[in-house]
């Protein structure tokens, strides 16, 4: 579900020093003659701030733009006019195509099942997050609020999605590992993990809150650029996200898929409440990008180039970076990060090892690695406590742009040397 919008908008709000507003502008740089947001928060004489702290997915980029031409599409302005496209289909405004794109990529990979499932698309996962819990929650025969809760270290912006719309309903309760009510819960099950990238599964001790709760499976990040494919994943209720597949954010396209029928229809319910839909325009785009990808695979059988295979080619990227961050972090007494074991990989049909769209820091001397990171070196993180765990931790993305990347490995490797 992960969704990183937030950061964006909270970029702009820089501290006033006096009568003069420290100035941030959305500035723009030129890079192969074409415009492009930079990330780097202006400072003035000090130098620049440089922010690892949100999960845009531009690393893939170079890879698209090989693949531009394959990916056009054309929309003619008599077309896509109708709320309407499948009213044969419990999610009534999404297009059979994707609908068809959807279950040929997962077929591809291999991570999730997905026949005599339902499918429901909505405006980025986070919207299908909401409309889960509307669903679950409204299918309870509890007359309270269901408690709803994740594993720390969780997703930074579940508690602020499920407590925004000020529920009657539902609302959030904090750590599942420390969930002990005897009350309906919903447990959020995020695997991969986002922040620490480790494959989860619930956690709530059901003999000791004596309740059987309800489970939402963010699968967000399984993909096997990320972490091996070790099973085809077969739960209730799972999401999924476009912009953390293929790295197009912009798109806002997510989709559930669900096993209940009436579940479905909920979910299907709230979305047409809260939007009468998802863009036909998306939806068009989203399902020819995977159209490209699956046939790059059939076609690769035939004698295409490996080096055309998006999630290869994705992989080695974030295989690069993470070799490059472990050798600093080798360097540098003061962090840490988590190991992960090799694990044979069902898509790849190799043993490989997990590479995570975001690592998580440890600071080893210092309590608050988010303060400690800022003021020593400039770098912009989120710190632990946003993830309801240990200060000394920060989370810090692998998917962002590479010479902000760069960057902040070479700021990394300073430190080092003044120690």
């Amino acid at each position: 579900m992960q969704n990183d919008g937030e950061e964006l908008q909270n970029d702009g709000l820089e501290s006033c020093n006096g009568n003069e507003r420290e100035s941030f502008k959305d500035s723009r740089l030129v890079e192969d003659g074409n415009e492009r947001e930079s990330f780097r928060v202006p400072l003035g004489p000090g130098g620049k701030r440089i922010r690892v702290s949100r999960g845009d997915p531009v690393i893939f980029k170079p890879y698209w733009t090989k693949m531009s031409e394959e990916c056009m599409v054309e929309i003619k302005g008599c077309e896509l006019l109708s709320y309407l496209s499948d009213l044969r289909s419990v999610c009534w405004f999404m297009m059979p195509e994707l609908r068809d794109a959807i279950k040929r990529l997962h077929a591809l990979v291999g991570n999730a099942e997905t026949s005599d499932r339902y499918i429901v698309v909505g405006n980025g996962s986070t919207q299908l997050f909401q409309a889960a819990l509307f669903a679950l929650s409204s299918s309870s025969s509890s007359d309270d609020q269901i408690n709803v809760v994740a594993a720390a270290p969780y997703y930074s912006e579940y508690q602020d999605q499920t407590d925004i719309l000020r529920s009657g309903i539902y609302k959030w309760s904090g750590d599942a590992m420390e969930y002990d009510k005897n009350e309906a819960y919903i447990e959020v099950v995020t695997s991969p993990n986002n922040p620490d990238g480790c494959m989860r599964g619930p956690v709530v001790n059901k003999k000791k809150c004596g309740v059987e709760g309800k489970l939402i499976h963010d699968l967000a990040y399984y993909w096997p650029q990320y972490t091996p494919i070790t099973h085809r994943a077969n739960h209730d209720l799972m999401l999924f996200t476009f912009s953390k597949c293929t790295g197009h954010a912009g798109s806002r396209i997510g989709w559930a898929i669900v096993k209940d029928k009436e579940i479905a229809k909920k979910m299907t319910k709230f979305i047409q409440m809260s939007s009468i839909g998802v863009s036909k325009e998306s939806q068009t785009r989203v399902a020819k990008i995977i159209e490209v990808l699956c046939d790059s695979y059939k076609n690769f059988k035939l004698g295409s180039k490996e080096s055309e295979l998006f999630f290869e080619h994705s992989r080695r990227l974030m295989k690069e970076r993470w070799e490059m961050l472990r050798e600093v972090i080798k360097q540098n007494s003061g962090f840490s990060l988590p190991k992960f074991p090799r694990v044979y990989c069902n898509f790849t049909n190799e043993s490989t090892e997990t590479y995570p769209a975001f690592a998580w820091l440890k600071c080893t001397e210092d309590e608050n690695c988010e303060s400690y990171l800022e003021k020593k070196m400039k770098i912009l993180v989120r710190g632990g406590s946003r993830f309801g765990s240990d200060p000394r931790y920060a989370r810090l993305s692998m998917v962002g742009r590479g010479d902000d990347f760069d960057e902040f490995l070479k700021r990394l490797s300073k430190e080092h040397l003044k120690d």
